[in-house]
């Protein structure tokens, strides 16, 4: 009843209410976007949602595109300025997807959504992270964020669409709070972006282990 019915008007009403308080905040970001970014301060990519249909994301802009002398981008690293950094460990990159939660493409709560070019490297299990909608913040995202392996991260994502409730999404949205509060992680230990997916070899499997309760 709630995963089916409630947990999407929850999403409506929420987003929309989100929009309007945070409104002067969205126009700040904006016009600081426009001057860092030395241009266009959002960025669009088409990523897939449920049921692995594509929609484009909206997020504010974090690395700039600044190019090499053959005119291709620099690495990441480089591009990820100061003011990038800031908008991702507040998370207030996120703040745009709350129009695609609007519309429908994406919910509150719900696995993230990745690159459409991941979905040929996914296993059977970890296609059913497709099964619901991507969220602004989800399961792996309140525990442990980028510091996750892709396997565990993917395990928590399909274990979460099997066990949706409302209690656990208040949960959710709650651990989600302390770690931006904390700034917990928001890099890879390797990386500071997250590595891509490869996929995942045969044999290799999550270390993390589903909770016993119901939280």
């Amino acid at each position: 009843m709630y995963a089916k019915y409630i947990k999407r008007l929850l999403d409506i009403i929420l987003s929309l209410c989100a929009l309007i308080v945070f409104l002067p905040l969205f126009l700040l970001l904006i016009v600081l976007g426009a001057f860092f970014m030395r241009g266009n301060p959002f960025f669009y990519q088409e990523r897939p949602g449920k049921n692995e249909r594509v929609f484009n994301l909206i997020k504010f802009r974090t690395m700039d595109n600044r190019k090499d002398f053959n005119g291709n981008l620099l690495p990441d690293e480089i591009r990820l300025n100061k003011y990038g950094k800031f908008l991702r460990s507040t998370s207030l990159d996120e703040l745009p997807e709350l129009f695609n939660i609007l519309k429908g493409d994406m919910s509150i709560i719900g696995p993230r959504p990745l690159l459409v070019r991941y979905l040929d490297r996914y296993n059977d299990e970890q296609h059913h992270r497709h099964d619901v909608r991507p969220g602004l913040t989800g399961y792996a995202q309140a525990h442990g964020r980028n510091t996750l392996s892709w396997e565990d991260k993917f395990a928590m994502d399909v274990w979460y669409t099997k066990n949706i409730t409302f209690k656990r999404d208040v949960l959710i949205i709650i651990d989600t709070i302390k770690t931006v509060l904390k700034r917990d992680g928001i890099n890879s230990e390797t990386s500071s972006t997250m590595e891509e997916f490869q996929g995942t070899p045969k044999g290799v499997v999550p270390k993390w282990k589903a909770p016993c309760s119901k939280s």
